[in-house]
This record gives C-alpha cells, structure tokens and sequence, in this order.
C-alpha cells in the first residue's frame, strides 16, 4: 500500500497555486477587455472563440476557488475530510481541458495556414491536441470514480501522460510556427523586424505553457504522494488563455514596429537631402519607390505584401523647405 498524502504539507501549495490562476486570470481579462476594445473588426468566429475561452478559464476559476475554500474554510480542522476528493477538483479538469484545447485548435490552425494548407505539418500536431484531450476526458470519467486521494494514486500514469502530451504540443507547434515565420523573410526591413518580432513572442508564449506542464510533470515523478502537480495544473488553462488573446492583441505593436522603421527610413533620406537642399533650390521631390505590406483584422495570420509593381503604382513623398 502506498503512503497517504501528506495533505496537511500539500494544501499550502495548493493555495498558492490558486491565488497565482486568480492573478493570471485578472489578466486574462485586461486582455480580453483590450482586445474587443482595439479589435472591433475581427471575425465573429474569432471573436467568439475569445469569449468561450474565458468562459471557460473564468468557470474553472470558481471551481478552484470552491475546492480551496471547502478544505481551508468549511472543514478547517476536519482531517478526515481533507483526504476526500471535493467534486469541483474533479469537474474543474473539464474546463481546464476545454481551455487547452480551443487554444491549442487556434495555433494549430495558425500552423496550417502558415504552411499554405500543410497538411504534413498540421498532421504532426493534431495527434498531441486530440490525444491530450481524449486523455484528460478519460481522466476525468476514471477520477470522478474516485472518493479519496490514496485512490488517486491509481492515476498517477495519466497525470503523468496528459502533461507529457501538452508539453510535447506546445513545444511542437511554437517550433513549426517559428519555422513557418523564419522561411516567410522577404528581406525587406520593415517585414524581416515584423517576423522577427513575431518569432521572439511565439516562442515566449510557447514556453510559457510548456515549462508549467514539465514543472506538474516533475512534481507527479518526484513527490508522488503529495498534491503539488495541482498548483501548476491549475495555472496551466490561465496561461493558455493569456496566450491565446495576448497573441490576438500583439498585432497592434508588431505593426507599429514596422511603422517604426519604415519611420526611420524615411527620415534617414529626408536627413541625406537636407545638405544638398541648401545648395539647391528650395523645393525638393523625392521619389520613392515603395513596398506595401499590410494585414487584415479578420485573417490575423497572414502579411500581404505588394511590390509596387501591380495596382499600387508608384509613392511619391514632397518635403517642402
């Protein structure tokens, strides 16, 4: 027979863990307050995909808090008590699940349409995706079986493979999007520092969710008779939802950072004609030929970049002394 849980050195952590998804979940909604201030022209399917994830992440939140309070507050100094499995420790893994999954489905679609419809690279990504969560569904009908922690340990095996699972998806989708965005160089300025930009945050966004669920992962394989997984599982759906709309509110700086530079080039040439300028007559024309790169708010994945060549014709810049 296993040892019992040593919950009386467990349930601090676990307090924690719930105090650091209720910070992360006050920042989920900052965001989500930005994005559908500054974002009003997305597509409704994005925009819904939003608000079902914080739905989601927000649900999740009351549940945590619930389980928290029914050990800490309701049965303060109950030790029987605290070895039973509170009901809303088991539902609350559904929504952390649907949360994983609708983020996870976005950037998975991120990656086909990056790859121009791969479905080479879309397909070594779904298996995790769907695998994850058919795994977290099983876990879900075989714990809510379950009365006690002791009985837990019975499923310490698919602990151990749902975090598994969304490291390995996380890691594989931000490396197959950083490779997308590599190959997608023009070698022009302002769209290279916009790539560039966009590979520096997704693989920031990526770690973020895969170092959660390694250090859940660590703690099942090194303290598998405590609770300690569970403070980094229940942050692991508010750092899947902050991903998902801090990547949608990115858009507005990564473009401003191409602003910056197309800027900056302008100024350098107005700066070079300035010498000759008081040599020459008081008006000078600078012709410029230019290069338009632009996105549209309902397909946020995409840069469309037109040479000049076609409709766009020719820009012409004046200074005037």
């Amino acid at each position: 027979m296993s040892e019992p849980f040593k919950l009386d050195n467990t349930m601090g952590v676990t307090l924690i863990g719930v105090i650091f998804a209720a910070a992360l979940w006050g920042v989920s909604c900052v965001q989500v307050w930005f994005y559908f201030n500054n974002y009003p022209k997305d597509a409704w399917y994005i925009k819904l995909l939003v608000a079902a994830v914080l739905a989601s992440d927000t649900t999740h939140q009351a549940l945590i808090s619930h389980t928290i309070y029914s050990y800490l507050i309701t049965n303060f100094g109950n030790v029987v008590e605290l070895g039973n499995i509170v009901w809303s420790l088991q539902v609350q893994v559904i929504f952390n699940a649907l949360t994983a999954v609708m983020v996870q489905s976005f950037l998975t679609f991120r990656v086909w349409r990056l790859s121009n419809g791969s479905y080479i690279l879309t397909s070594l990504v779904v298996p995790l995706v769907v695998g994850e969560f058919v795994t977290i569904l099983y876990y879900f009908v075989k714990g809510s079986q379950l009365q006690t922690y002791a009985q837990l340990a019975a499923l310490r095996s698919l602990s151990m493979a749902v975090n598994a699972l969304a490291a390995a998806g996380d890691v594989l989708i931000a490396f197959v999007l950083c490779l997308m965005l590599q190959k997608s160089r023009t070698g022009f300025r302002r769209s290279d520092t916009m790539i560039k930009k966009l590979i520096i945050f997704t693989m920031n966004t990526g770690l973020l969710t895969s170092i959660c669920a390694v250090a859940s992962l660590i703690s099942i394989v090194s303290a598998p008779n405590t609770i300690i997984y569970i403070a980094f599982y229940f942050n692991l759906g508010r750092l899947y939802s902050n991903t998902l709309v801090a990547t949608l509110n990115a858009r507005q700086s990564i473009r401003s950072v191409g602003d910056e530079v197309m800027t900056v080039s302008l100024n350098a040439i107005q700066n070079a004609s300035s010498t000759a300028h008081s040599k020459r007559a008081a008006n000078i024309a600078i012709k410029v030929d230019t290069q338009r790169e632009y996105t549209r708010d309902d397909r946020p994945d995409e840069l469309f970049v037109e040479d000049g060549k076609g409709n766009l014709g020719k820009t012409y810049l004046q200074r005037q002394s």
